[in-house]
């Protein structure tokens, strides 16, 4: 009797698990050196860039979880999240933050929205699907000014990287279009202000711990998470220099290279989209090194790409993170594909004409970039205002345009017999 098609997968599954991590452990002992420098890169990289940049997002986005503001937000943002993206108002908060900080602190607020039943699976995996994107430090300190060194590039990046994310939110809102939505809360006659501040004391009174205990909670949970975080991150270090090794890498860029001269563009970039399908910084640093005879457009392209696709790394990062919930891992991995692809093509036509704007117009370039030399990641403190002032500017304007919605509907309400 033959086994039937789930046990053979499970058992073909299961071997080739078994087979990898048997791979893995082996080039360990063959490779003791390339694992123990590469080791200390990704640790570096986590010390140096990761935890102080996402340490403090986590922290203070866990103690306006507590204090209730994100319901707070989620009452004032409801008529404009809805709408547009098919998730709560809510989500206008972790969109944000996940803008104004970078990879991972989405995700994380998805999960504590999920577990506290704030969002439902199939709103989890609309809202997860947008709201995680490359922090500005990284596109215009890491990539722009460090890779580059030019920092115009950046406004091409920034632009083509945000909006190609809010188009796949506007995709993403047809997904599971029958699954079932949180209720809304009930419009009565009561001012948008009163109801969003009666939501966020009543969330204040559930959670119900003190100021101090709430604190220690948010900073064991960021402290864990970041760890976990560390971990994958020495991983994925560790097997892309077994890789390049053992000569896997060598031949994936051979098949890649046939597809791209296909596509008519340039094979010196296959290496890089490789580098980048792995970790996002190794990818846009290689396509920055690429030889001058390649077209700064198409390395700008690639670039594009993999910073949008945010590399396996994250990707295990991320499964790491939803795997608390029942949110599923597959719809986050097909909006990456689309962020990546939008991403690279919005990036072929839109690189023209705002680099004939910004060479016509200085005031285009913040100043604080202007003035700011090419170091990388050397100046990431230098920025963190600028970055604070766009992150304000960002909710401001979705507070307006809500804050509109809501004037109109109780205009219509008060005038209505």
């Amino acid at each position: 009797m033959k086994p039937r098609p789930p046990v053979l997968r499970a058992r073909l599954q299961s071997a080739a698990l078994g087979t990898v991590s048997l791979f893995l452990l082996c080039s360990l002992i063959i490779f003791p050196e390339q694992v123990f420098h590469s080791s200390l890169k990704g640790l570096k990289i986590w010390w140096d860039v990761v935890l102080p940049a996402l340490l403090p997002f986590f922290i203070a986005s866990e103690i306006m979880l507590g204090f209730g503001m994100v319901h707070f937000f989620g009452v004032l943002l409801e008529p404009l999240m809805r709408p547009l993206f098919r998730v709560p108002g809510t989500g206008a908060f972790v969109m944000a933050m996940a803008f104004a900080s970078g990879y991972l602190v989405g995700p994380k607020l998805t999960v504590r929205l999920r577990e506290q039943k704030l969002i439902t699976r199939s709103e989890g995996e609309r809202l997860v699907s947008f709201a995680n994107t490359a922090g500005p430090l990284f596109l215009f300190g890491a990539i722009a000014v460090g890779f580059f060194h030019d920092v115009t590039l950046g406004v091409t990046i920034a632009v083509a990287h945000y909006s190609a994310s809010l188009i796949v939110g506007l995709l993403m809102r047809f997904h599971d279009p029958a699954a079932p939505v949180t209720e809304t809360a009930a419009v009565d006659s009561r001012f948008f202000l009163f109801r969003a501040l009666q939501a966020m004391h009543r969330a204040r009174l559930k959670d119900g711990r003190s100021v101090g205990q709430l604190m220690g909670n948010a900073v064991s949970s960021a402290i864990q998470t970041l760890l976990v975080v560390g971990g994958f991150i020495v991983l994925f270090s560790v097997l892309m220099s077994i890789l390049g090794q053992v000569g896997i890498t060598r031949m994936l860029t051979a098949g890649i290279g046939v597809l791209f001269t296909f596509l008519h563009l340039p094979v010196e970039l296959a290496p890089s989209l490789i580098a980048g399908t792995l970790e996002t910084t190794l990818g846009a640093q290689s396509a920055s090194q690429a030889p001058e005879t390649v077209n700064l457009l198409h390395k700008l392209a690639v670039v594009s790409a993999v910073t949008a696709w945010s590399g396996l790394s994250v990707h295990a990062q991320v499964a790491s993170i939803l795997s608390k919930t029942d949110i599923r891992y597959t719809p986050y991995c097909i909006a990456r594909l689309m962020h990546g692809c939008l991403a690279a093509v919005i990036t072929l036509v839109i690189h023209k004409p705002v680099q004939q704007y910004m060479a016509q117009s200085n005031t285009a370039i913040p100043a604080i970039f202007r003035d700011a030399p090419s170091g990388g990641w050397a100046q990431f403190w230098e920025w963190t205002d600028f970055i604070g002032i766009r992150f304000f500017a960002f909710m401001g304007t979705l507070l307006a345009v809500a804050v509109v919605i809501h004037l109109v509907r109780y205009a219509r309400m008060k005038s209505s017999p």
